[in-house]
């Protein structure tokens, strides 16, 4: 199909060379030099913040495309704006210029796909409604230059670097503030232009960070400029490196920065999950990307609970024996281990915050056969109470920080709210609310406070209800 479009575009790159910036102004733009693999949406995303896109014509084979906006002033802004700032597209510089064309004439048949997609994109920038019939809608210009982030479906974690590396194909990345809103891990990202805003945001908009997960849902925020503070994990001004870490930060390096798998198959060209485990932890000032634990990642808890199963499968438990409240915990693999530090470091537990960090041990070693320990090492390895075995499993699409409403299934057709109220009262705290599913097999329960929904999971979760149901709990992102 490209070789066709290709012989049907041969007199617009006959004449490349009489396309240049001194060539009249034309409302069809020239784009030449794109990357390998470019797609319709990032091409239109170029014109986009300037006015309507009425046409397009990709010629993948030669890395160039022609762009036509709705009037000649849209255009003429467009390479007035390119000419001060060099357009990037995934990274890359691209030159853009006037076509000797004043028109865009395609065989519709051939261009289907291009068609298809700028109807789309049309479609969402006004709104998700039918196009006047005169056609002369016009893109809004960018409100802000900041973004509101926000990632659905978290599996694996997604830190400052990973947003920066993401967002900076887009223009320059100013500051970034993440921060937990509704259960929510969310972020605030401020571009040093509007327009680069409007382009990340119709690129990135519901695309996967990576492969299955981590979804972007990008918006406009109310504000034009964020007040960093702090260079530390949660925040970050890239034009004040001097800022300090802030009360119990650690500092970071601003060097660090994921390293993305060009193999991979999301839209964004995701980033490999053990890279951005090592990446996120490295960020943290845990661990250097080289020195990542490996496929048995192992953790150092202090004030351990069996909590860490709500993140993954925990195989071995070392308690240390000099330290009785600090433990080694070896989960299935690095991505387990480095997402139940992030969601469990910091958080509070019988009165006491507990530490979550990666270890430099790669796995807990069982005691040689005769020496006993005193019973500090346990092998979980076989243990029925692992939820993540299967690959693939709706488990994985479960996981969220520690919250006050707890998620509940496997619950018996016997079973009464009054019931599950009392045994989760009876554990220690209070129960502000409860709903049941339809199916009532399964229920939302809401204690008075994260601490409280934190015990209640380590002493309910697999509780016997009786008839060979056990219950199981964690935390749930919805609200009552």
């Amino acid at each position: 199909m490209w070789e066709d479009l290709n012989n049907a575009a041969q007199m617009f790159t006959q004449k490349k060379e009489g396309d240049s910036m001194d060539s009249p102004p034309s409302r069809v733009i020239h784009i030449r030099k794109l990357p390998n693999e470019v797609s319709e949406t990032e091409v239109i995303a170029l014109g986009l913040p300037f006015g309507k896109v009425t046409n397009i014509l990709m010629l993948k084979g030669k890395n160039q495309a022609f762009l036509e906006l709705g009037t000649e002033e849209a255009a003429v802004t467009m390479v007035n704006y390119y000419t001060a700032v060099t357009p990037q597209v995934r990274n890359v510089p691209v030159f853009i210029q006037y076509s000797n064309h004043k028109e865009l004439k395609t065989d519709s048949a051939l261009n289907q796909r291009a068609q298809a997609v700028l109807q789309a994109v049309s479609a969402v920038q006004e709104g998700g409604s039918p196009s006047s019939a005169a056609g002369e809608s016009v893109l809004t210009p960018a409100p802000s230059p900041v973004l509101r982030i926000i990632i659905d479906n978290m599996f694996y974690p997604v830190t400052l670097d990973v947003l920066q590396q993401i967002f900076s194909k887009f223009g320059t990345v100013m500051k970034i503030i993440t921060f937990t809103k509704n259960n929510q891990f969310q972020a605030l990202l401020q571009f040093s232009d509007p327009v680069n805003a409007q382009q990340a945001k119709l690129s990135l908009d519901g695309q996967n960070i990576y492969n299955s997960c981590c979804t972007l849902r990008i918006d406009f925020s109310k504000l034009v400029n964020l007040n960093v503070k702090y260079n530390n994990d949660k925040s970050r001004d890239y034009t004040r490196p001097e800022l300090p870490a802030g009360d119990g930060q650690p500092p970071v390096d601003p060097s660090v920065a994921a390293t993305l798998n060009k193999d991979s198959t999301s839209l964004l060209g995701a980033i490999s999950p053990l890279s951005a485990a090592a990446a996120a932890a490295a960020a943290a000032g845990r661990v250097a990307l080289s020195g990542h634990s490996g496929p048995g990642g192992v953790l150092l808890v202090s004030n351990l609970n069996e909590e860490v199963r709500v993140y993954g499968d925990v195989q071995r438990v070392k308690i240390l024996y000099n330290k009785k409240d600090s433990a080694l915990i070896q989960m299935s693999d690095g991505n387990q281990a480095q997402l139940a530090m992030s969601h469990l470091n910091g958080q509070k537990m019988y009165g006491k915050i507990i530490r979550v960090t990666l270890s430099k041990h790669q796995t807990v070693q069982l005691p040689r056969e005769g020496l006993d320990d005193q019973g500090l090492t346990k092998d979980f390895t076989s243990s029925p109470l692992h939820r993540f075995k299967k690959p693939g499993s709706k488990n994985f699409q479960n996981i969220f920080p520690p919250s006050a409403t707890l998620h509940l299934s496997n619950i018996p057709e016997n079973v009464t709210e009054e019931d599950l109220r009392l045994l989760f009262s009876n554990s220690g705290g209070t129960v502000k609310a409860f709903k049941f599913f339809q199916d009532r097999k399964m229920a939302l329960l809401q204690m008075s406070t994260v601490e409280e929904a934190i015990q209640t999971l380590i002493d309910l979760h697999n509780y016997d209800m009786g008839r060979g149901h056990r219950l199981r709990v964690s935390f749930s992102k919805s609200t009552i």
